[in-house]
């Protein structure tokens, strides 16, 4: 059984001493055959770097690199070309002059590393200088590879004005790259974000965006048959460990790391999570753990756009070109930092656009993002909020409906009063929140029926609970949980699961102004 590689992001440290690697060579030669620029973005920690690592070996020659892999006997490795590669993860990125001292300093290194020189009074100068004496003393032209192109820009969100700086000093320094196309063999992008006022995509040389296109879908990331081959032997050991089927594991694994997809019909496992859980053999939220989004939660508070976690939304392909750090869009944030993927998508014949559906991958990110909400709402912290949520779950389990409804209280009661709002939206919306942290599904084409839309549904092994939420101004709780009940019953919500497998319960939540309150039916008692 073969080491894994956690945290490995140097190909030729990952071969050289024998760790697992997963093929992706037939995609990359792909790419490294043409002579076009691209671009790909991808969220933190899902493979840009490893990538890069693998195409720098590539053009280096470095064929004994890849032997057993795909493109081992399909690539010319005869011929060389200079590489240069500049990581800005690895460089200090905060303010515009140590960006600027530190790219500076990057590119002095790497003329040393060929014996050439890299003169100039700016840093585009010094740039363009570089790449055409590599391609005048070696003969060959160059290769450049920028890995997370924007983190800059990334990481001064806080910040506009070094933000913009960092924005500028970008836009120059990529320029270079169409003025000197003719002294270019191939030029690879990743990052983040796609910024819509960075130069880099504009122009004639613009760089092939294949963030969502389909041909690439999978370059990043695990497929479930590259998951079931390549870890069989970890998923035996852990299954034996935990005592289950390797198919019932299996099932849990794609539960909770899969469903990331770039073009609505594959899908790809998170490979830093899917790494972590071989290596330590506990499901937890390896991924979203590295990078608390604080700044994401804060942006969703302030504009009130809770919705965007709690049911799928929509977005035009054009509207993917529209990120500016001025007018952030929500939904592509959530989208280009991992916390939204695609779902779904479906051409619209009035607009000749296709339109996409963005909805949290797993159970991975659901969980934690909602966990994060709401500690973050309501000031729980961290540890309390994991608590709440297994009593919670047990409440579910045994219909303890006193339970849910002292914790449902709870919850609004220390979520500050400037942030109510007198709205059934609001209540709704936040109380998805909180069930959705319970693993509550709200899933438009799954959950609507023939006669309505149900609110939420949540389902653990054999238990179902189908539940919906009533609000009023003011009156009494006792009359809106009569309403909801009886929606519930009337349309019929319940048949969906009616098939012998489940043991259904109905759950009424009523917010009358400030009085709350939760009711349970089982339903055999029910109807």
């Amino acid at each position: 059984m073969k080491d894994l590689p956690v945290g490995i992001q140097s190909f030729e440290k990952l071969r050289m001493s024998g760790y697992l690697y997963v093929d992706k060579t037939k995609d990359i030669l792909s790419l490294v055959s043409t002579s076009k620029p691209y671009f790909l973005s991808r969220p933190r920690r899902f493979g840009k770097s490893l990538t890069i690592s693998v195409i720098q070996a590539i053009f280096e020659g470095r064929k004994e690199l890849f032997e057993g892999l795909y493109i081992y006997d399909k690539w010319d490795w005869t011929k060389t070309n200079p590489v240069i590669r500049i990581d800005f993860g690895a460089m200090a990125n905060r303010a515009t002059e140590e960006v600027k001292f530190s790219l500076t300093h990057h590119l002095i290194e790497i003329a040393k590393s060929y014996k050439v020189t890299s003169s100039g009074d700016t840093i585009p100068d010094k740039f363009e200088a570089l790449i055409k004496n590599l391609h005048q003393s070696t003969g060959e032209k160059v290769v450049v590879l920028v890995d997370e192109y924007d983190k800059p820009i990334v990481d001064n969100l806080t910040d506009l004005a070094t933000a913009d700086a960092n924005r500028q000093l970008l836009h120059d320094f990529y320029q270079v790259l169409k003025a000197a196309d003719d002294h270019l063999r191939f030029v690879f992008l990743t990052g983040v974000s796609k910024f819509s006022k960075v130069s880099l995509f504009s122009g004639l040389n613009s760089p092939d965006d294949i963030t969502i296109d389909h041909r690439f879908a999978t370059l990043c990331g695990y497929t479930q048959q590259e998951l079931e081959s390549c870890f069989e032997e970890h998923i035996r050991s852990m299954a034996a460990s935990m005592g289950i089927p390797p198919n019932e594991l299996v099932a849990k694994i794609r539960s909770w790391y899969n469903g990331y997809s770039w073009d609505g019909a594959n899908t790809v496992y998170n490979p830093f999570s899917t790494l972590l859980l071989f290596t330590k053999c506990v499901f937890k939220d390896y991924w979203f753990a590295t990078g608390t989004p604080t700044f994401l939660v804060n942006l969703i508070k302030e504009r009130n756009e809770v919705h965007l976690l709690t049911e799928p939304s929509l977005i035009q392909e054009s509207g993917f070109d529209k990120f500016d750090i001025r007018t952030l869009d929500t939904r592509l944030l959530l989208f280009q930092t991992g916390y939204l993927t695609i779902k779904k998508v479906a051409d619209d014949t009035f607009t000749e656009q296709r339109n996409f559906t963005l909805d949290i991958p797993n159970q991975e990110v659901r969980l934690a993002m909602m966990e994060h909400m709401v500690g973050s709402f309501a000031a729980f912290p961290d540890s309390e909020t994991g608590a709440m949520r297994s009593q919670m779950l047990h409440s579910l389990l045994d219909g303890n409906a006193a339970l849910l409804e002292q914790h449902v209280k709870s919850l609004f009661a220390r979520i500050p009063h400037q942030l109510h709002l007198p709205r059934e939206a609001y209540y709704h919306s936040m109380l998805l929140v909180w069930l959705n942290m319970l693993g509550f599904k709200v899933e438009a084409e799954v959950l609507s029926t023939d006669k309505g839309r149900i609110d939420a549904v949540w389902t653990w092994g054999e238990r179902a609970v189908i539940a919906e939420v009533k609000y009023s101004g003011r009156g009494a709780t006792d009359k809106l949980i009569g309403e909801a009940f009886r929606q519930i019953k009337e349309k019929k919500y319940h048949e969906r699961y009616a098939d012998g497998k489940h043991r259904i319960a109905l759950l009424a939540v009523a917010f009358a102004g400030k009085k709350i309150a939760c009711q349970m039916q089982e339903l055999d008692s029910a109807l």
